[in-house]
């Protein structure tokens, strides 16, 4: 059970974490989605993946 949680949470994360215009926002966004998911390791999850999506796309 644990297992699905942790990829559902990483999903999710991820297709939030574009939401933004700059890196700060889109790591919030991946944060409050990932906190909401999985608590405080999706919120880690979450803004982490929002940081990475934010540089990739920055370049």
């Amino acid at each position: 059970m644990r297992i699905p949680m942790i990829l559902a949470t990483a999903a999710t994360g991820l297709a939030l974490a574009a939401c933004g215009h700059n890196t700060e926002q889109r790591a919030a966004t991946g944060a409050v989605a990932g906190a909401v998911v999985g608590g405080p390791v999706g919120a880690a999850v979450g803004a982490g993946a929002g940081a990475v999506v934010s540089k990739a796309t920055d370049k």
